[in-house]
C-alpha cells in the first residue's frame, strides 16, 4: 500500500526523520496531497521465514532459447509448484561495450545501473516478470555489482573521480577482471549514487532485495547505509558474497565457500569428513541467526569449475540433500532439476536443453522444498542433534527436532557399500516417513540402518 507524506524538503531532516519513523511504523492516513512513498508493511523476513526459504538462481541469458524475462516468465507456475520461494535474478543490467569479453559480454560488467539489459526485454518486461512472480507468493532479489563497473560506464565520464585510478591516473581493478574497474569507496558522493540507484529498483518494480556481488570487497558501513536507506521504502532480503562474520549487520545470508571448497577437498581426498565437520561447527560461531547459502553449483562453479557431476560425481545428490536438511539456505542454480549436465559458457549464448519432458530431477527437488518449507523442524537455526555411529570416517548422521516435528538425516560420505550402522536418541522413536520413497518405519529408540555408497536416508514426521 502507498499513502501521501509530507515533502521532505518542506522539514528539517530531524521533524522528517520523525514523522516517517512514526508513519512507517503506525500506518497513520494522511490526508496531504504529497508525493507517495511505501509504508513498512509487517517484515516476512523472520528468522522463522528464512529458515524455511531456498534460493532459485536465474541465468536470463541461458534459461530459454529466447534469453528474455517474458520467455523466463513461462517457467513461473513450474518453479512455483516445485517450492521455488526467492527468485534471484543475475544482473539485469546493461554490459558494456569497452573490453567485452565474447560476444555478449559479462552480466557483471555494468554500463549503467538504472536501466535494462535489452538482451533481456525492457523495464515493463522486468515489472511484468515481478508481478507475476509475486502472484504466486514468491520473492524477486537482484544481482548488485557495487564494487565495479564496465569500463565504460557512463559514470566513467561524468564523474571519473569516483573510480580508483593507478600512478598513471587510468582506471584500474586489482582482482585480474579485464573487463570492469573499481569504484572508489572513499568518495561520499559515488556511494549516494549508489545507493540512489539501489532504491530506484526498489521503487520502480518492488523487487524484494538484492544478491550482492563480492560483497566483502565493498566496505562494511556502506552496506549498513544502503540497507538503512532502502529499508525506508519496504523490508528487503539481503544476500552477500561473502564469508565475513561481522557482515551479518546487513545480510541475512552469506555464501558457505568455505564448505563448499572443503566438499571438493573431501572428493579429491584432501580431507576427511571430520574437516567437514570442522567447517560446520566453524559457522556455528555466527552471529545470531545468520544463515549460510549452500549449494552444489551456481553461476561461477558451472561455467569455470564444472557441473556438480564433474565435481563431485556419485556424491552430487547427497550433497544437495544434505543442503536442504542442515540448519543454512539452500541454491538451486538455473537447471540443476534437469539435471544440467554441461558448463554454460559465460559470455555467449548457451541456451538449458530443456527438452519437451518433465525434467527428470523435478520432483527431487520438490520433495526437498516442500520439506524445508513445511517441516518445523527445520525452521529453527542450530537445533541440529549430531548422531554418532560406528563409521564416524564415512556416515555422518544427525536429528532435528522441534515441538512437533522430527527431521532424520544421515549419508554415506563414502564409496563404502551395506554399511550398517546403529543410532540411538529418545527423539528418534516414532513413525517415520521416508522422504523419498513415501514408505513409513516405525522406529524405536535404538535403530540400525543398512547404507549403500553415497546413499542419504531422510526420514521426517
Amino acid at each position: 500500500m502507498k499513502h501521501k507524506i509530507f515533502k521532505k524538503q518542506h522539514l528539517s531532516q530531524w521533524s522528517y526523520t520523525i514523522i516517517l519513523n512514526a508513519l512507517n511504523q503506525y500506518q497513520f492516513i494522511n490526508c496531504f496531497n504529497l508525493p507517495y512513498i511505501h509504508f513498512m508493511s509487517e517484515n516476512i523476513f523472520t528468522n522463522e521465514w528464512k529458515n524455511s526459504a531456498n534460493i532459485y538462481e536465474v541465468n536470463v541469458r541461458q534459461y530459454t532459447q529466447e534469453g528474455t524475462f517474458n520467455a523466463f516468465a513461462a517457467h513461473l507456475p513450474r518453479l512455483n509448484k516445485m517450492g521455488v520461494k526467492i527468485i534471484w535474478l543475475m544482473p539485469i543490467t546493461p554490459i558494456s561495450q569497452l573490453k567485452r569479453q565474447g560476444s555478449l559480454g559479462s552480466y557483471y560488467a555494468c554500463s549503467d545501473y538504472v536501466s535494462v539489459n535489452p538482451e533481456f526485454g525492457n523495464l515493463d518486461d522486468l515489472k511484468k516478470l515481478i508481478e507475476q512472480a509475486h502472484s504466486f507468493n514468491m520473492k524477486v532479489i537482484i544481482d548488485w555489482v557495487a564494487n565495479h563497473t564496465g569500463c565504460d560506464h557512463h559514470w566513467t565520464k561524468e564523474h571519473p573521480e569516483w573510480y580508483v585510478h593507478d600512478a598513471a591516473g587510468n582506471f584500474t581493478e586489482i582482482h585480474g577482471w579485464e573487463d570492469v574497474i573499481d569504484l572508489n569507496y572513499e568518495d561520499k558522493n559515488m556511494r549516494a549514487a549508489m545507493i540512489e540507484c539501489m532504491h530506484y529498483w526498489v521503487k520502480e518494480v518492488d523487487i524484494d532485495g538484492f544478491r550482492c556481488d563480492m560483497a566483502h570487497l565493498v566496505p562494511l558501513d556502506f552496506w549498513i547505509d544502503a540497507k538503512q536507506q532502502c529499508e525506508t521504502l519496504k523490508h528487503l532480503f539481503w544476500l552477500g558474497e561473502c564469508e565475513v562474520p561481522a557482515y551479518h549487520q546487513v545480510f541475512d545470508v552469506t555464501y558457505a565457500w568455505e564448505w563448499m571448497h572443503a566438499t571438493e577437498n573431501f572428493i579429491k581426498g584432501s580431507t576427511d569428513l571430520q574437516g567437514l565437520k570442522n567447517v560446520l561447527n566453524k559457522y556455528e560461531g555466527y552471529p545470531t541467526g545468520a544463515l549460510k547459502l549452500f549449494f552444489t553449483a551456481n553461476h561461477d562453479e558451472n561455467s569455470w569449475n564444472g557441473t556438480e557431476y564433474e565435481k563431485y560425481g556419485n556424491a552430487a545428490k547427497l550433497l544437495a540433500v544434505f543442503s536442504f536438511t542442515w540448519s543454512c539456505m539452500p541454491l538451486i542454480y538455473s537447471g540443476q532439476e534437469l539435471p544440467n549436465l554441461k558448463r554454460l559458457r559465460f559470455f555467449d549464448k548457451d541456451e538449458i536443453e530443456w527438452g519437451n519432458s518433465k525434467p527428470k530431477l523435478e520432483d527431487f527437488y520438490q520433495q526437498l522444498l516442500h520439506l524445508k518449507a513445511g517441516n518445523n523442524a527445520l525452521h529453527e537455526a542450530g537445533n541440529v542433534t549430531v548422531l554418532p555411529s560406528a563409521f564416524e570416517n564415512n556416515i555422518f548422521a544427525f536429528l532435528r527436532h522441534s515441538d512437533k516435528n522430527r527431521v532424520i538425516g544421515i549419508f554415506n560420505f563414502s564409496n563404502n557399500e551395506k554399511l550398517q550402522i546403529t543410532l540411538s536418541h529418545p527423539l528418534i522413536e516414532g513413525v517415520f516417513t521416508n522422504l523419498f520413497s513415501g514408505i513409513q518405519y516405525k522406529l524405536g529408540a535404538e535403530q540400525t540402518f543398512v547404507l549403500q555408497a553415497w546413499e542419504y536416508i531422510v526420514l521426517y514426521l
